[in-house]
């Protein structure tokens, strides 16, 4: 649940916020937050302002990502760091980040200049309220892990933090697989899509992700008119397709990834 509150819940509610009424999204942005351990709108300015500015790239002369999500940032070469190596690294990404929270309390979970990035991210016009509402979003989840530590501490040591752990760890599966094999210099091959029936009525057309990254703002049931649109584009660019979700994209045996150095020539992937 915490997984599906991530990749889902969380991600449509990033790109299109719910409420007319900023308070409304206030107190929405603090409900996901408690879900899924983490800020919403720390995730919001890293996923909309950092992923969707610089998709998936590659390593650049400074030998590192734009993207600090990218399947090629912690690689020892220019191709996509080995499955294993990706996960070790972001699942500490996200311990840190929660460490951060908990080491932020004593002044009330405030963003200081110990976080350069989210500083960064913030926009100029709306970087104050933008990071009050990260502040409040660390409260409300430590809020919640008080309350759950109050109700049974047995329960947080070894059932909610391990759940959490395997929460991170699959959405970063499902970030891996999203991209892995995609061209990054390609608008329209730099991600993956999944196109089942079963799959997309769950999740909300979550498969569509290559459709979401051309339109990212797009309402989800607009999904599939996008895939129409850009269907040919997206034959000529070698789009690859695969034939399971992301999240277990290892099942997806067929897809080739892009080596070091390669030259991203249009249609050279395999479509899963």
């Amino acid at each position: 649940m915490m997984t599906y509150s991530v990749i889902i819940v969380s991600h449509l509610y990033s790109h299109r916020p719910w409420f007319v009424s900023d308070k409304l999204n206030a107190v929405m942005s603090l409900i996901c937050s408690a879900n899924i351990a983490q800020s919403v709108q720390a995730y919001r300015l890293a996923h909309v302002r950092n992923h969707h500015r610089f998709n998936n790239d590659r390593k650049g002369p400074d030998g590192t990502t734009r993207d600090i999500t990218s399947t090629f940032r912690f690689s020892k070469d220019d191709g996509h760091a080995p499955l294993g190596r990706y996960l070790a690294f972001s699942l500490w990404g996200s311990i840190s980040e929660f460490a951060i929270t908990v080491a932020t309390l004593p002044k009330a979970c405030r963003v200081g200049k110990s976080e350069p990035l989210l500083l960064e991210l913030a926009s100029p016009k709306q970087g104050k309220t933008e990071l009050r509402q990260i502040q409040a979003d660390r409260l409300a989840v430590l809020a919640l892990i008080a309350l759950y530590a109050v109700l049974s501490w047995q329960w947080v040591l070894w059932c909610y933090l391990p759940a959490a752990a395997v929460a991170f760890t699959l959405v970063n599966v499902q970030n891996y697989y999203r991209h892995y094999g995609a061209q990054p210099k390609s608008r329209y091959a730099n991600s993956i899509s999944h196109y089942g029936r079963v799959y997309n009525w769950l999740t909300f057309n979550d498969g569509y992700h290559q459709e979401h990254h051309l339109r990212p703002s797009s309402h989800w049931s607009q999904l599939p008119r996008v895939n129409e649109e850009y269907s040919e584009s997206f034959r000529e660019d070698g789009h690859v397709v695969s034939p399971v979700p992301a999240v277990v994209g290892f099942l997806d045996f067929r897809r080739v990834a892009l080596p070091a150095m390669a030259n991203e020539v249009p249609g050279e992937q395999v479509a899963g």
